[in-house]
This record gives structure tokens, sequence and C-alpha cells, in this order.
């Protein structure tokens, strides 16, 4: 495990030498959106809507999309509770709002929370989707956020640190 946390900085902290050292124009920073401010809708959970999908929603002809059962299915059981997807509409992209273990999450240090938001957000976004972190107290924890008007998708990351969203690109 220490070996893989310390594999996971490295990459980390490569991946940051390697985009610090290149200056992004204005137009690609403004380019990504920033996160829905849209609140979570818990009641969602038990009482969808409309094209709404939640880990419990059923599609009798295929995977729906978002198909984040693996993830929740393999490792990411415990702390994955549920999520609701909205998909995308004339006003935006498509949204998926994650909702987590609070207990779990509080045992994760910063890097663990961080590879949780960018291995499920770059699942999400396969499917053009966003994703935002929340607590069951409807805390907003991180997000993965994309411009998908670009290839490759230029996105962000923002993890919640002590009551502030910090940006991650």
């Amino acid at each position: 495990m220490l070996r893989y946390k310390f594999l996971l900085f490295l990459t980390i902290t490569f991946n940051f030498i390697s985009l610090s050292s290149i200056s992004p124009s204005l137009a690609q920073v403004s380019s990504i959106p920033q996160p829905s401010e849209a609140p979570l809708e818990l009641d969602l959970l038990t009482k969808p809507k409309g094209s709404v999908i939640t880990s419990d929603t059923i599609n009798l002809s295929g995977l729906s999309t978002p198909s984040l059962w693996w993830a929740r299915d393999s490792s990411e059981n415990k702390l994955l509770d549920n999520w609701i997807a909205y998909p995308a509409t004339e006003k935006g992209v498509g949204r998926v709002d994650l909702i987590v273990n609070q207990q779990i999450w509080s045992l994760l240090d910063y890097l663990e929370r961080y590879n949780f938001i960018n291995r499920l957000g770059s699942t999400a976004r396969r499917d053009s989707y966003n994703v935002r972190v929340f607590n069951y107290q409807k805390e907003l924890l991180g997000t993965y956020t994309c411009s998908f008007n670009s290839s490759p998708s230029n996105c962000n990351i923002e993890l919640n640190t002590q009551d502030k969203l910090r940006r991650y690109q």
C-alpha cells in the first residue's frame, strides 16, 4: 500500500510539474466550465424522475450511461454509496452526483481522495458526464469538470480541503 501511495504521489507530482511548465493561454483556462451549482437532490435516490439514473436504476435494453456499477462493485464498494446521474440537456452536459460514505471518506488522506475523484471522473468523462462528490449532509467534497468541446477533453479536479475547493488541472 505504501508503494502504491508513493507511485501515485510521483505520478501526480510529475503531472503537476509537466502542467506547470506549460503556460496555458487564457482561452484554455477559461474554456473549462465551473462545476454545476445545482443543489443535491437526495430525494431522487428513492423517487427518480424522468431520465435521472441512480445505482438502483435497471435498464432492460442494455447498460445505463454512465456505467459506474463496476467501479462501485469492485474497489469503491464501501466508499461510493450511491449516485444520481442527470443526462445532458440543451442547458448543459450530463452530470453525476456521487454520494460517499462520510466515515470512509474521513479516513482517506488527500491523495486517496484525489485518486477516487480522478478515477470516477475519468470513468464518467468517457460518457461526457461531469462529476460532483457529496456526503449525505449535502456537503460538496470535490468535483471533476471537463470541457467536452476539445479533443482530448480539458478537465479540472477541485477538492474540498478545509471548507475550500482547490482546483487542479
